[in-house]
């Protein structure tokens, strides 16, 4: 499941130039080993490849400078143990100063937001290692007493508390950074080999988040879309043939809606009582979502005057957003509410939606019939349900 996430760790990815298609990294070392090579390394499609190196001054001072097209993450470094992932975007000036045995813990950084994020979330992780670290030192020091029993409960309690302590943080960090491939980073953190903070079976909302994201940030990205499969797996593997629903499942009443339109009235889902009702959630920055808009024009065009509503939910963070995807994707004929609260929306919790787009068909009297009906399946449930209609 985690197969080449090392790479992952270390991506690159395509957004808008600039002008000055130059970077700049200098950087001051600390105990420096003079004539030492400092490798740059960039990531091009899953390898690393070395594209410079130069030698460390007496004084500890470096120097890169090269020409990228798009932003991307490069690897600074002394060997494979020793180093610091960067997200460089073209025009930046990076300055960096830091140990020569400890880059992957700098102590400054400047001029690349994205390596400062990552340096920010780097220190924190070592902070949790030092304190777990510490812990098997009382160990080592209770064992053969007749107190090692006592002394091991209480170390789990504590270790305990420093993991739930990361998880959080982690957490917080990947709703911070949504947006950015550092979130992608965070995903797949670990305080020991193999021992990682998230876990897909625990966490699977974060993994199915930063996919959602990304995935319409960086589509064509490689590995966005490994993410996007490893997801798809994680879902399968968590959850084997179950369906996203309510808490009563299908065949019971869904739970009430009540959410501005774009126009600031407040209409609840009860009031599309008697149609059939797609309940849709979706978001402008979910791709996925986004590729499925089309088919849902089509079956309102095609059932709308039978008695087929669509009442669509967004995740949107901002009010323009969502008025601009509804606009683009000619989505204006149907009902769309929204408190524009992101993941944060009490809806989430209610329908329990762990990834968008999903969705929920409802009966004339609002109960659940069949959830997260998409392409074809979709088409052909309504078709099913208004000859049915047609024929009584």
């Amino acid at each position: 499941m985690y197969k080449n996430i090392g790479l992952f760790l270390i991506a690159a990815v395509v957004l808008t130039g600039c002008k000055n298609n130059n970077i700049e990294i200098n950087g001051k070392l600390l105990n420096p080993v003079k004539g030492e090579l400092i490798y740059l390394d960039e990531l091009r499609s899953n390898d690393l490849i070395t594209v410079d190196s130069v030698a460390v001054s007496g004084e500890g001072a470096f120097s890169f400078s090269r020409k990228i097209e798009s932003s991307s993450f490069y690897l600074l470094k002394t060997d494979q143990t020793n180093f610091l992932t960067m997200l460089l975007e073209p025009g930046q000036k990076m300055s960096l100063k830091a140990y020569f045995d400890s880059l992957n813990y700098p102590i400054s950084i400047s001029g690349s937001k994205g390596t400062e994020l990552m340096a920010e979330y780097n220190m924190k992780l070592r902070q949790t290692i030092r304190e777990l670290s510490g812990l098997r030192g009382i160990y080592l020091k209770n064992l053969g007493t007749p107190e090692l029993p006592m002394v091991m409960d209480s170390l789990d309690n504590i270790a305990q508390n420093y993991l739930t302590d990361i998880n959080s943080y982690t957490k917080t960090y990947i709703d911070q950074n949504l947006n950015s491939l550092v979130s992608l980073v965070a995903l797949y953190q670990q305080v020991a080999p193999g021992e990682y903070i998230l876990h897909p079976e625990k966490d699977l909302r974060y993994f199915q988040k930063v996919d959602s994201s990304l995935s319409f940030n960086y589509p064509n990205y490689e590995p966005v879309k490994s993410l996007h499969e490893q997801v798809q797996e994680m879902t399968t593997v968590t959850a084997p043939g179950k369906e996203i629903a309510p808490v009563s499942g299908e065949n019971s009443e869904a739970p009430e809606i009540s959410l501005p339109t774009p126009e600031g009235d407040t209409i609840n889902l009860s009031s599309t009582r008697g149609n059939i009702v797609l309940l849709d959630f979706w978001a402008s920055w979910c791709s996925p979502c986004r590729t499925e808009n089309p088919n849902l024009v089509k079956a309102y065009n095609l059932w709308h005057r039978q008695g087929f509503e669509i009442y669509q939910v967004s995740l949107d963070k901002t009010r323009e957003e969502w008025i601009k995807g509804i606009k683009d994707d000619h989505l204006e004929k149907w009902i769309h509410v929204s408190d524009v609260k992101y993941w944060n929306s009490p809806v989430v919790t209610t329908y329990r939606i762990e990834s968008i787009p999903a969705n929920f068909l409802l009966d004339r009297e609002g109960r659940i019939i069949a959830s997260n009906l998409r392409g074809e399946k979709l088409q052909t449930k309504l078709a099913e349900l208004f000859k049915n209609k047609n024929q009584q």
